[in-house]
């Protein structure tokens, strides 16, 4: 049993620095063309560049998302963009489409090949088949069990490399891909430009009762039969590495640097203390990790589909939030004082919870603040300003600073 890699997400430079100090062994990031999160901020070619750079001085890996299906007006610009990603060095495409897999062989050769789960990839067949092609990896369809994936691992060469989503949103689409946002919007899901209409509230309408809206309801607030929780695999790391799973895939590249630095800091410390414990037959997840991951934004968690129909989020549409993000310590000078930067508001005596980039969460309470003048102030209030915080603990470099909104 090897240990798996944990692969996190990143839609912008921030979230991919933020993810190799947080502990993943690999980000997956989309350029500024065949990605499928257009709302993210995603790479120029120079920062793509420089990604590459930076995870490989840390012996990390880049995998380059090129996971639409492209249309036939896109294609001129694919060769360029596939062999100036083999240049700048990215380790492996992700690749959902036939022509553009034939594609990335001819004009970058040297970049491992992985398949998107927009493949439907649930057989062993299917697996074998890409294998055979020139496959690495093969990202699995969210809609396979736990026990199918580890029938699959047994029936495919040892070479092949088997990666599933573990935490993150869910599509109620057939490995995302749907046509639900093209027919009400225009914009195309299997582009990256989906409006989430799954996401809506919906009622129905009597055509002899224009203008009046009946509610398809579970409560008052609406319907939400469209709503999928989201996925968290976190107790179930030993099954999964059982199963023959290789990489651990977190979802959200359309998500905060904080969502980043959360569920990268928990599925590190899961990986890795299961493999401290391995031999240990009454080994449990240590509680402080999972609470984690209530700390960020989300739905209702459930497994998905790795032990069964996951069921769908009919009471609520909207997510959990506990804590915001309030800054990010850019320095520590001493043992009470840091230099931060502040990213929501938050006040001098509040008790803030800390994150630090190699251990798990603790509270300090905010004594002081400074500003670049030298001057006292009460409160930060305003996006991006750096400030000088005094704290009755020591605030390590690199760490998310957050508060508890519902107290």
């Amino acid at each position: 049993m090897n240990k798996p890699e944990v692969l996190s997400p990143a839609g912008d430079r921030e979230s991919f620095l933020t993810a190799l100090r947080y502990g993943a062994d690999a980000v997956y990031l989309a350029g500024k063309n065949f990605g499928m999160r257009t709302a993210s901020k995603n790479f120029s070619a120079e920062e793509l560049k420089l990604a590459c750079e930076k995870a490989h001085q840390l012996k990390k890996k880049v995998y380059l998302t090129c996971n639409t299906l492209p249309r036939n007006a896109d294609l001129p610009q694919m060769p360029d963009f596939l062999r100036q990603a083999e240049a700048y060095g990215v380790d492996a495409f992700i690749i959902a489409d036939l022509g553009v897999f034939e594609m990335a062989k001819r004009y970058a050769p040297s970049v491992e090949r992985h398949i998107s789960t927009q493949g439907g990839i649930i057989n062993y067949e299917s697996a074998l088949a890409w294998y055979q092609l020139g496959a690495k990896r093969v990202v699995l369809a969210r809609e396979m069990r736990l026990e199918e994936i580890a029938e699959l691992r047994s029936r495919i060469p040892d070479a092949l490399e088997i990666e599933c989503f573990v935490h993150g949103a869910m599509c109620v689409s057939f490995s995302g891909r749907c046509l639900i946002s093209s027919f009400m919007t225009g914009r195309d899901a299997n582009r990256g430009d989906c409006a989430q209409p799954c996401r809506w509230k919906y009622h129905l309408v009597e055509e002899n009762r224009p203008g009046e809206f009946f509610p398809v309801e579970e409560n008052e607030k609406g319907t939400y039969l469209y709503n999928s929780r989201d996925l968290c695999m976190i107790e179930h790391i030993p099954a999964l590495v059982k199963a023959g799973v290789n990489s651990l895939k977190i979802e959200g590249r359309a998500k905060t640097y904080y969502y980043t630095a959360v569920t990268t800091n928990a599925y590190r410390h899961a990986v890795d203390e299961y493999f401290d414990h391995r031999d240990d037959p009454t080994y449990r997840l240590s509680p402080w990790i999972r609470e984690e991951l209530e700390k960020i934004s989300h739905r209702a968690y459930s497994t998905g589909f790795f032990f069964g129909e996951p069921g769908q989020e009919t009471e609520s549409g909207g997510y959990i939030r506990h804590y915001n993000a309030v800054a990010v310590c850019e320095e520590s000078l001493s043992d009470t004082v840091a230099v931060i930067t502040q990213r929501n508001k938050f006040l001098v005596g509040d008790t803030l919870d800390i994150l630090p980039p190699d251990g798990f969460s603790y509270e300090v309470k905010c004594l002081r603040l400074t500003n670049e003048e030298g001057e006292e102030v009460p409160s930060a209030p305003h996006p991006m300003q750096k400030l000088w915080i005094t704290a009755d603990r020591r605030i390590p470099k690199g760490s998310v600073i957050r508060k508890r909104n519902d107290i």
